[in-house]
C-alpha cells in the first residue's frame, strides 16, 4: 500500500519465451498457401471419403446381384414403360367411359322407339361398352406416347420439355393421319400444346 492510501496493482511476470535449442528465438512458421490448400481439399490430391452408411448409424445396404440389375434394365427399357401406360391408360379410360356414361340421359335408350324406358340391364350395358370403348383409346393413346416419349428421349440424350412436345405431336399426328392430313396436322399440334401444359404443370 502506498502511502497516499492507492492500492498498488500486483505486477505478473511475463512468460519466459521458448527459445530454440541453441539458445535463440524459435523461428516462426512457414506461412501456408492458399494453392496447396485448394489441392487438399478440391484439388487432386484431395481424398474421397468413402460413403459409409453404418458410420452414421444407417443401414448398410448390401451390393445389387446381376438378377437386381436385370430387373432394374428391364423396368427401365421402353417396353415396359410403354405396357404400364397401356394398363393405366385402361384403367384410366374405363373409369372416365362408365362416368361419362353415368351422367349421360340417353344411355341405354332405343333409337327406333325412344318413349320406351330402358331397363337396368341395357343400361348397365351401354355403360360397359363405353368404358370399353374409352379403356382401349386410352391405352393406345397412353402406349404410343410412353413408347415414343422414351424412343425420343434415348434418341436425345437429355429430359426435358422437349421430349414430351415431340412424342406428343407424333402421337398426336399418328392418330390424327387416319381422318387426312389436315387432322393430322391438328393432332400434332394440339397433342403436343397439351404435351407442354402438362409436362410445365408437373415440374
Amino acid at each position: 500500500r502506498r502511502a497516499g492510501g492507492g492500492c498498488v496493482r500486483p505486477v505478473m511476470a511475463a512468460a519466459p519465451s521458448s527459445s530454440a535449442p541453441g539458445g535463440g528465438p524459435e523461428p516462426p512458421p512457414p506461412p501456408l498457401q492458399y494453392s496447396l490448400l485448394l489441392q487438399h481439399l478440391v484439388g487432386e490430391q484431395r481424398r474421397p471419403r468413402a460413403w459409409d452408411p453404418a458410420a452414421l448409424g444407417g443401414i448398410p445396404s448390401p451390393p445389387k446381384s446381376e438378377e437386381q440389375k436385370m430387373v432394374e434394365r428391364a423396368m427401365e427399357s421402353c417396353a415396359f414403360k410403354a405396357a404400364l401406360a397401356c394398363v393405366g391408360g385402361f384403367v384410366l379410360g374405363g373409369a372416365f367411359g362408365v362416368f361419362t356414361a353415368g351422367i349421360d340421359t340417353n344411355v341405354g335408350f332405343d333409337p327406333k322407339d325412344p318413349y320406351r324406358t330402358p331397363t337396368a340391364k341395357e343400361v348397365l350395358k351401354d355403360m360397359g361398352q363405353r368404358g370399353i370403348s374409352y379403356a382401349k383409346n386410352f391405352a393406345i393413346v397412353g402406349a404410343m406416347f410412353s413408347c415414343t416419349e422414351c424412343i425420343v428421349e434415348s434418341y436425345r440424350g437429355k429430359s426435358d420439355w422437349k421430349n414430351s412436345v415431340i412424342s406428343g405431336c407424333i402421337t398426336g399426328g399418328a392418330i390424327g393421319f387416319r381422318a387426312g392430313l389436315k387432322a393430322g396436322v391438328i393432332g400434332c399440334g394440339g397433342f403436343a400444346a397439351f404435351s407442354a401444359a402438362i409436362d410445365y404443370y408437373l415440374r
